[in-house]
């Protein structure tokens, strides 16, 4: 068999591997997480595509148990940093230590930080300084920390999923929008409804979770974010994506009138790579071997909701960004059926 053959039938035994685990990961994340149905479908989604997620919610939402459960599901090495005002650089990356080598000489000697893992938990990103929050992102945009003028590589595969707590803004440094634009997806995790926050005490009280069993490993990740790119995309759709990312700047000719009163500044390039991208990795999760328009609408919201500043008039008027959004949705219509 060909080289080209060869690595067609990985990738199809790739496609065929998401598409029959799809019952068994429901039902893995199921015996430690009840409801939260679209965040958790967003973070696997953000997870075949190979980006990073900012994930916003109260607390008490879980949001630790859920990143750690698909660390757990795809046999990835996991690592929580409680993000502090005090938290510096080195904290996160590593430092590097002088120790003797044995013959009566020392030598500096690099000790990696909790960053070197697969899966990173950043909690509470937005409590530390911009200095440790520029450390993180040469980690989520290069894969790579330098230290001392030396440049150590992450692990592979390797992800960002941040939180912050949208409740208690005092004492906190908000992201910068070049940091933002980095996350794939902003996934909101919201209260439950009452059946399910029964559901939730019922369970957590009366007995311990069961574990979950892994059903990937790391080779696993990084095959399917090869066959994701691979996922045929119709010029359309590509067209769609750009238009309801260029939608969003003000000022511009074509922009609607409700962007130009509520937005101060739009969503950038990589809002459509973004909304590709996440369609991609949706259809295969879906069992599809195309995308569809409706995967763009899918993940509009969260792709957008980061990405797009809102302006005083909006606030004034008491319009969310989710508000806007849905706008949008309306306005730009030309998507193909």
């Amino acid at each position: 068999m060909t080289a080209a053959g060869t690595e067609f039938e990985q990738d199809k035994q790739a496609v065929e591997k998401i598409r029959a685990a799809r019952g068994a990961i429901e039902r893995e994340l199921g015996k430690v997480i009840v409801g939260q149905k679209d965040a958790t479908a967003q973070l696997l989604t953000a997870l075949l595509a190979g980006g990073h997620c900012l994930i916003t919610g109260a607390p008490g939402l879980a949001k630790t148990l859920l990143v750690r459960s698909l660390a757990q599901l795809f046999r990835l090495k996991f690592a929580r940093i409680q993000f502090t005002p005090d938290l510096m650089p080195a904290d996160i990356t590593g430092t590097d230590i002088l120790e003797d080598t044995g013959d009566g000489r020392r030598r500096m000697q690099f000790v990696k930080g909790p960053i070197f893992a697969n899966v990173i938990l950043a909690d509470e990103i937005n409590r530390t300084p911009p200095k440790t929050q520029a450390a993180l992102l040469e980690a989520m945009q290069e894969h790579q920390v330098t230290a001392g003028g030396v440049r150590y590589p992450l692990d592979e595969p390797f992800f960002v999923l941040a939180t912050q707590n949208p409740v208690e803004m005092e004492g906190t440094y908000p992201l910068p929008e070049a940091q933002l634009d980095r996350f794939l997806f902003n996934v909101v995790v919201d209260y439950l409804p009452e059946e399910d926050e029964v559901a939730v005490v019922r369970q957590t009280t009366s007995r311990r979770p069961a574990p979950i069993e892994p059903l990937f490993d790391a080779a696993d990740v990084l095959r399917f974010h090869e066959v994701v790119k691979k996922v045929p995309v119709a010029d359309d759709l590509i067209r769609y994506a750009v238009r309801l990312a260029a939608a969003t700047r003000p000022g511009r000719a074509g922009a609607p009138d409700f962007v130009n009163q509520w937005v101060s500044w739009g969503a950038g390039l990589r809002a459509g790579q973004s909304l590709v991208l996440g369609a991609k990795a949706r259809a295969l999760l879906e069992g599809r071997a195309h995308a569809t328009p409706a995967d763009i609408r899918a993940l509009v919201h969260p792709t957008l909701r980061h990405r797009v500043l809102l302006s005083y008039r909006a606030a004034a008027d008491g319009v969310s960004v989710d508000t806007v959004i849905d706008r949008l949705l309306e306005h730009v219509k030309d998507a193909p059926r």
